[in-house]
């Protein structure tokens, strides 16, 4: 059982025109002032215009986050109330690839002929309402269709739905890190939800140097849905991690940084395969050569 969390105490808020929400969503997200626990979009259904809120557990830069979104942004404490869960109920469920991504409030609304998955996300990253998600999820069903995988690593698992949805595809052992302790223990909560605790092993690691982790190598399927920045500092240890002829699907990252990427990735000897987009988002799936 999952320690109750304390909730979050500050929130930053910016209302603008409806076509830029997503955008300044994103860059909420992906913004370390610290980063937020929840980004929740709230339009206005009879005018033009949207209001985008971040939740903290600590105090955010108003200042930073106004300069790196382009907008006024306002930053206020909060009552202590779950705010997380707050947010959450108000998100619709997700269809990506196969998979249809939906809170436990939406069970009801499962439709046939989807792989269904259960994500309470609580102070977790990925609900499969960020693109980067939804595209890696796009990339396993597309995977799916070709090969099968019988050692699968999710690398900063965040929620573990990344990892569920392997499970779920290919009914093998799929191991789950991630460098918070608090995802860790959220990933096991959700996979448990999900009826895949016997595959979903979930792991404290940083990066590949924990025994453990490397002692589950090698991996012929690794998902990344992280920052460029820890993507392209990983490109040696996730290749060494790899089987020969493995799959890497690597996300977290935005158009203008792929090329940087995938250099990195080049030359630790992985080859492109395939670019899947959505919007400024991007999703990489690369290949480690047999010999």
């Amino acid at each position: 059982m999952l320690v109750p969390i304390a909730p979050p105490l500050w929130k930053a808020s910016v209302t603008l025109n409806k076509t830029r929400a997503a955008d300044v969503a994103a860059v909420f997200e992906i913004t370390p002032a610290p980063a937020p626990q929840s980004v929740l979009i709230a339009e206005d259904p009879f005018g033009p215009k949207a209001t985008v809120e971040a939740l903290y557990t600590k105090k955010p830069d108003a200042e930073l986050l106004s300069r790196v979104c382009g907008y006024k942004v306002r930053v206020s404490a909060l009552r202590d109330q779950d705010w997380i869960k707050k947010s959450q109920r108000a998100l619709a469920p997700v269809r990506a690839g196969r998979f249809f991504i939906y809170g436990a409030h939406d069970k009801g609304k499962v439709p046939r002929g989807v792989i269904p998955i259960c994500i309470e996300a609580g102070m977790a990253f990925g609900t499969g309402h960020h693109e980067t998600t939804a595209l890696c999820l796009k990339a396993l069903t597309a995977l799916a269709r070709a090969r099968k995988f019988r050692n699968v690593l999710d690398l900063g698992c965040g929620t573990g739905v990344l990892a569920i949805a392997a499970a779920k595809l290919w009914r093998k052992p799929v191991t789950a890190s991630d460098i918070d302790h608090v995802a860790v223990a959220i990933t096991v909560e959700n996979a448990a939800a999900n009826g895949e605790t016997e595959r979903i092993h979930a792991v404290l690691a940083n990066g590949f140097g924990e025994d453990e982790l490397r002692g589950r190598a090698r991996f012929d399927l690794i998902v990344a849905n992280i920052l460029s920045g820890p993507l392209t500092k990983l490109a040696k240890p996730l290749a060494a991690a790899l089987a020969p002829g493995g799959i890497a699907v690597l996300s977290g990252l935005m158009r203008d940084e792929e090329a940087a990427i995938l250099g990195a990735y080049a030359r630790a000897r992985l080859k492109k395969r395939r670019v899947i987009r959505d919007g400024p988002w991007s999703a990489l799936i690369l290949r480690k050569p047999k010999k």
